[in-house]
C-alpha cells in the first residue's frame, strides 16, 4: 500500500471543490450530448439519409460509453490518483488532433456494403477518441471526487445529476440554438472551444483530487463487499429498460406519425430528465407511489405497442405513450439509484449501466431489425419492465407459467371470435372486449402472480397474432416497416402508415397497369411524363422506386433508370405476385442501390431529361437531398433542356421553402403545382404537391403556359446548404 501523502490543495477553499467537480462534469457532458446531433449532421451528405442511420450512431455512441466507464474503472482501481490524472490529459491531448471534428480524409460510402457497419466505421474514425474520452469522465471525476475533501466526498452519486444536467440542456440547445443560428463548421469549432477549456478543468479537478486526504490506489470511504452476480443483472436489466424503451417509442411514433420535429428529441431529453430526477438525494415522489404508477404506466403502454383501439398512433396516443415512457424510466432509474453500491465499486455500476443501456440499443437497431419482421421491441421491453416490478412477488415455476399460457390462450381465442364477429369499424369496443379478457384472465389466476401475468400478457399479445394474417407481406429493414395489404379492390404498399404506392387489383391481368394515387395521369408527375416533351428517345431517372407505378409511362425506346436507397423495396417491387408495375413495363431497367446522393455523385456520365425526387418518406425530410449542392447536382446530372421534379407531398413541412431559396441562387426556373386530386369521382386520384425546376423558360419543358403550374418565387429565406439547415424553419406551425 501506497503511503499517505499530503499535498497543499491547489483550491484552498474546500467549498470550491464541488463548483469545480460540478462545472467540469457539466461541461464533459454537455459536449458529450453536443457531439452526437453534430456529427450525425457532418456526416450526413456521406453516409446518406438512413432513418436508422441516428439509432445506429445511438448504437455507437453507447458503445463506446462502455468503453470509457470500463477505461475509468480499471484507472481508478489499478492507478495512483497522478498517473490517472497524466493519463486522462494525454489522452485528452491526442483528442485534439481529431478537432474540429469532420469527415476523415479519404473515407467514402460504398453502396453496396452494409450502412450500418459503415456508420459504426465512420463514427470511430471521425469521432471516437473525443467521445472515448468524454465518455469516461462522469465515473472518472465522480471518483476523483471521492478522494477531494469536497462536501459529501463519500456519496459524490449526486454529480451524476449534474452531468445529466448538462446533457439534457446541450441536447436541446442543439436544435433550438445553435442550429438555427450557425453551420456544422462554426458549431464545430465552438464545440472545439468548449472541449479545449475542458482540458483545463480536468487539470483543476485532478489537482483537487490529489490534494484530498487520501491518494492510495482505492477511494478511502470503507469497505464494502463486492456486487453479487445478481446485483450485477439487476443493474443491466434496470439500465436496459429505459434505453431500449425511449428507442421504441421514438421508432413507433416515428413510423405512424412521421419524423415531425422532435420525434427522437422529446423522448431522450426525458431520458435524460429521469436520470436528473432519479439520481437526486431528494426522494420527490414516494417509492410505493412511483412504481404504482410504473406498473400502470406498464399496462398502458403494452396496450399502445399492441395495437389496442387501433393499429396506429394518433398524436394524443403518441403523448400517452411518452407519458408512460417517462413513468417507466423514471422508476428504473430511481431503482437504479436505489441499488447502487458502496463507493469502492462506483466504476463497476456506471461499467455495468452503460452494458445495460448498449444492450438497449443493441437489441432495437441491430437484432430486432433482424430477427422481428415488426415493431416488437416496445412491447418486449415492456414485458421486462414489468417482470422487474413484479419481481419481489413473482413465483416462477413450470406449474405457474403453463396454467397462465393456457387461460391466456383461451381469453386469445374468444377475442379473436369476437373481434371477427365485432368487424374492425370499431375499434373503441374491440378496445373494451380486449380489457374486459386481459382483467378476467388475470382474476382467473390471481393466487399466483406470474401465473396471472402470463395469462394477461397472452390475451393483450392476441392482436398483434391477428394482424399477422392480414398482410400479404410484412418485413423489416434497415430503413423501416414495410407492409402490403389487399383494401377492398387495391392492393397498398406502405413504410410505416404513409402509403408509397397503390396497384388496382383489377390490373394484375392487364399488360400495362395503370399508374394510381400520386402518380395518377391526372398528376403533376403524370402531366409531365405524358407531355410532348417526353419522346421515345427520352432517358428518365427515378430516385426513389417504391412500387414502380411511374414505370409505366415509359415508352419503347426510353431509357429508365431508378435509384432506391433500400433493397427490400427493390425486391418487392419487382415481384409480381404483389406489383406488376415493374415487371410489366420496366423491362431490364436498372435498379441502383445505395443513398441516390452518393450514387449519383459517382456517375459523372449520366444525364437525364427527367429526374424526378420521390425520397421523401413518412412524412421525413432527408436534409441531404434537400440542399443547394443537393439542387446543383441534381441539375448536372440533367441534358441541357432537361427537367428536374421534386414530389414534396407532406404534413407536416413547407419543403418548397428551401427548395425554392436554391432554385434562385442556382439561376433555375421553377414552377409549383398543389394539385387537389379528385377522389370524389375517381378514388384512385391523390392529391399532391410537386415542383419543377428547368434552366431556363425556353426548354420544352417550360410551364407557363400551362394553367396548372404557378411559377416559383424564393421566400426570401436562409439557403439550405450542407452546413447549415434548420428544419424547424419550415415546419408548418398553426397559423402559418
Amino acid at each position: 500500500m501506497m503511503t499517505e501523502q499530503t499535498i497543499e490543495a491547489p483550491i484552498e477553499s474546500k467549498s470550491l471543490v464541488p463548483i469545480v467537480f460540478t462545472a467540469t462534469i457539466f461541461l464533459s457532458a454537455s459536449l458529450l450530448f453536443f457531439v452526437q446531433p453534430l456529427f450525425a449532421k457532418i456526416v450526413l451528405p456521406e453516409i446518406g439519409g438512413a432513418p436508422a442511420v441516428w439509432t445506429t450512431a445511438m448504437l455507437f455512441f453507447q458503445t463506446v460509453l462502455i468503453v470509457g466507464y470500463l477505461y475509468a474503472h480499471v484507472s481508478t482501481r489499478y492507478l495512483p490518483v497522478k498517473v490517472q490524472i497524466i493519463l486522462h490529459l494525454a489522452i485528452w491531448a491526442v483528442a485534439l488532433f481529431f478537432l474540429p471534428l469532420g469527415i476523415p480524409e479519404g473515407w467514402q460510402y460504398d453502396g453496396s456494403g452494409s450502412t450500418a457497419l459503415q456508420t459504426l466505421l465512420l463514427f470511430a474514425a471521425g469521432v471516437g477518441v473525443p467521445f472515448a474520452l468524454l465518455s469516461a469522465n462522469a465515473p472518472l471525476l465522480q471518483s476523483w471526487y471521492a478522494r477531494s475533501d469536497g462536501p459529501s466526498a463519500d456519496d459524490p452519486y449526486f454529480l451524476y445529476g449534474a452531468s445529466n444536467l448538462g446533457s439534457l440542456i446541450a441536447l436541446l440547445a442543439f436544435p433550438f440554438v445553435a442550429e438555427p443560428f450557425f453551420g456544422a463548421q462554426d458549431i464545430s469549432f465552438g464545440f472545439a472551444a468548449g472541449f479545449f477549456l475542458l482540458g483545463i478543468c480536468l487539470l483543476f479537478s485532478g489537482m483537487a483530487a490529489r490534494a484530498g486526504r487520501m491518494t492510495t490506489d482505492a477511494v478511502s470511504v470503507g469497505t464494502a463487499d463486492s456486487p453479487s452476480v445478481k446485483e450485477y443483472a439487476f443493474w443491466a436489466l434496470l439500465a436496459f429498460v429505459p434505453s431500449s424503451l425511449m428507442l421504441a417509442v421514438t421508432t413507433k411514433i416515428s413510423t405512424d406519425l412521421g419524423s415531425i420535429p422532435l420525434v427522437w428529441v422529446i423522448p431522450l431529453s426525458l431520458y435524460l430528465l429521469t436520470f436528473v430526477v432519479g439520481f437526486s438525494k431528494r426522494e420527490l415522489i414516494p417509492p410505493k407511489l412511483l412504481k404504482l404508477a410504473a406498473a400502470a404506466s406498464v399496462v398502458v403502454a403494452g396496450m399502445l405497442f399492441t395495437g389496442t383501439g387501433g393499429p396506429h398512433l394518433s398524436l394524443t396516443k403518441s403523448g400517452i405513450l411518452i407519458g408512460t415512457f417517462f413513468v417507466i424510466a423514471l422508476w428504473a432509474h430511481r431503482a437504479l439509484y436505489g441499488a447502487r453500491p458502496h463507493g469502492n465499486h462506483l466504476t463497476i455500476f456506471y461499467v455495468t449501466m452503460s452494458i445495460g443501456g448498449a444492450l438497449g440499443g443493441l437489441f432495437n437497431s441491430i437484432i430486432g431489425p433482424i430477427v422481428f419482421n415488426a415493431i416488437y421491441e416496445g412491447i418486449l421491453t415492456i414485458a421486462v419492465a414489468a417482470v422487474l416490478i413484479a419481481l419481489p412477488w413473482l413465483d416462477l415455476s413450470i406449474r405457474s407459467v403453463g396454467r397462465g399460457l393456457c387461460v391466456g390462450l383461451i381469453g386469445g381465442g374468444i377475442f379473436a371470435i369476437l373481434t371477427l364477429a365485432i368487424g374492425t369499424e370499431h375499434p373503441a369496443i374491440t378496445s373494451i372486449v380486449l380489457l374486459a379478457l386481459t382483467g378476467a384472465a388475470f382474476v382467473t389466476m390471481r393466487h399466483s402472480l406470474t401465473a396471472a401475468s402470463i395469462a394477461s400478457i397472452s390475451v393483450a399479445l392476441t392482436p398483434i397474432a391477428m394482424s399477422e394474417h392480414n398482410n400479404l407481406f410484412k418485413d423489416r429493414s434497415f430503413f423501416g416497416l414495410h407492409e402490403v395489404v389487399d383494401y377492398t379492390d387495391q392492393r397498398i404498399y406502405r413504410n410505416g402508415t404513409t402509403t408509397h404506392g397503390a396497384q388496382q387489383r383489377s390490373d394484375y391481368s392487364a399488360r400495362r397497369p395503370t399508374p394510381i394515387t400520386y402518380y395518377h395521369q391526372n398528376g403533376p408527375m403524370g402531366q409531365v411524363l405524358t407531355s410532348a416533351a417526353v419522346d421515345a428517345g427520352s432517358s428518365i431517372g427515378i430516385v426513389g422506386q417504391g412500387i414502380g407505378s411511374l414505370a409505366c409511362y415509359s415508352q419503347p425506346g426510353q431509357d429508365w433508370h431508378f435509384y432506391e436507397i433500400d433493397k427490400m423495396v427493390d425486391r418487392l417491387a419487382r415481384d409480381p405476385s404483389l406489383f406488376t408495375f415493374m415487371s410489366s413495363c420496366a423491362g431490364d431497367a436498372p435498379t441502383h442501390l445505395g443513398d441516390a446522393r452518393v450514387v449519383l455523385e459517382s456517375q459523372t456520365d449520366m444525364r437525364f431529361d427527367v429526374l424526378i425526387i420521390d425520397a421523401y418518406s413518412s412524412n421525413a425530410v432527408p436534409v441531404h437531398l434537400t440542399t443547394r449542392e443537393a439542387v446543383d447536382l441534381y441539375t448536372s446530372r440533367l441534358t441541357e433542356n432537361g427537367v428536374l421534379l421534386f414530389h414534396i407531398s407532406n404534413r407536416y413541412y413547407d419543403i418548397w421553402r428551401p427548395l425554392s431559396r436554391s432554385a434562385e441562387d442556382l439561376g433555375l426556373v421553377a414552377w409549383r403545382q398543389l394539385y387537389p386530386g379528385d377522389r370524389r369521382n375517381d378514388p384512385t386520384d391523390y392529391a399532391s404537391e410537386v415542383v419543377a425546376f428547368t434552366r431556363s423558360s425556353q426548354t420544352p419543358f417550360a410551364l407557363d403556359d400551362d394553367d396548372r403550374w404557378r411559377r416559383m418565387e424564393s421566400d426570401g429565406g436562409i439557403i439550405w446548404t450542407d452546413d447549415r439547415a434548420n428544419l424547424l424553419s419550415i415546419l408548418r406551425w398553426p397559423g402559418r
